[in-house]
């Protein structure tokens, strides 16, 4: 009986053991870290304590004013460039949708020529534009001059980079938009017809808050693809930007290296704020969504 007793819970106790859910090991895993480890640390070790980097001109130059006005410049010219490539975009893909055919060919053309010729092309082209039409004028149609002013009074280099950066990026958003619209259930519209809504109302109460969770992420992409072109307005030429500022100073003291990592730093700044401010945007335009898939699963 003693005995008997004595087995029962060692027989439990083998049973748990057997019913012990056991991981199983992956070595492999381990030693790719390990390797993995051991080639950052090398790169680290040797951009860090390579003379060829010039770390003290990277420090000295981080910060200085010149650097500090062009980081401004560079946002100044995205924040307004994408202001104006999202106001052309939204005219286009409206165009776009019209039932007037002949404003349906100016969007398709539009998109066609600014999406099929380089950035850099045409903002050579708006830095030549002054050279081109050295006046611009309203005038009677093979008559005289009504009203007109120097080209260069108006088209200054500024403004050429931002029709630059902001026409060609309109192209890009006019189908990420036209996509977004696209991917929303037309019956939500013929819905809102029947009840008496007007078209705009249609559009900005219905249809803009359910587009936005599919355009925001891939204009945060544009955007940020946008901030890096603009170290393309050289060409038009614009002499105030990050890109052009960190250059004029690696030729001023011959040094491009520790001048190309001031700007690369800068760059990587803002794009990762830029980052963190569309994983919070995407987050609150994607709440209904997010609760739809909790549901589902």
């Amino acid at each position: 009986m003693v005995s008997g007793s004595e087995e029962a819970p060692r027989d439990e106790g083998q049973q748990v053991r057997l019913n012990e859910v056991v991981p199983r090991r992956h070595p492999g895993r381990w030693l790719a870290v390990v390797l993995l480890a051991v080639v950052v640390m090398q790169v680290l070790h040797g951009v860090i304590v390579n003379p060829n980097f010039h770390w003290d001109v990277f420090w000295q130059y981080l910060f200085a004013p010149t650097v500090i006005a062009g980081v401004g410049w560079t946002l100044a010219l995205t924040v307004i460039s994408m202001l104006v490539a999202i106001v052309c975009a939204g005219m286009l893909v409206l165009m776009r949708d019209s039932d007037n055919p002949i404003l349906r060919t100016v969007s398709w053309l539009w998109i066609w020529f600014f999406r099929g010729t380089p950035l850099y092309t045409q903002l050579l082209f708006w830095g030549l534009f002054a050279v081109l039409f050295p006046r611009l004028s309203i005038s009677v149609p093979f008559g005289p001059e009504i009203l007109g002013v120097p080209t260069d009074w108006v088209v200054t280099a500024g403004v050429a980079a931002i029709l630059g950066l902001g026409l060609c990026e309109s192209a890009y958003l006019a189908e990420i938009f036209r996509a977004g619209f696209r991917a929303i259930d037309r019956g939500q519209t013929e819905a809102a017809q029947a009840i008496g809504m007007s078209r705009g109302r249609i559009w900005w109460r219905i249809l803009l808050p359910q587009a936005l969770r599919t355009i925001i992420p891939p204009t945060g992409n544009e955007t940020i693809g946008m901030l890096k072109g603009t170290a393309l307005v050289l060409a038009v030429p614009f002499t105030l930007d990050l890109m052009f500022a960190t250059s004029a100073i690696a030729n001023r003291i011959y040094l491009p290296v520790p001048m190309l990592m001031v700007a690369a730093f800068w760059y990587l700044v803002i794009t990762s704020v830029m980052m963190i401010g569309q994983f919070y945007l995407e987050r609150h335009f994607g709440k209904g969504q997010d609760y739809v898939r909790t549901r589902h699963t």
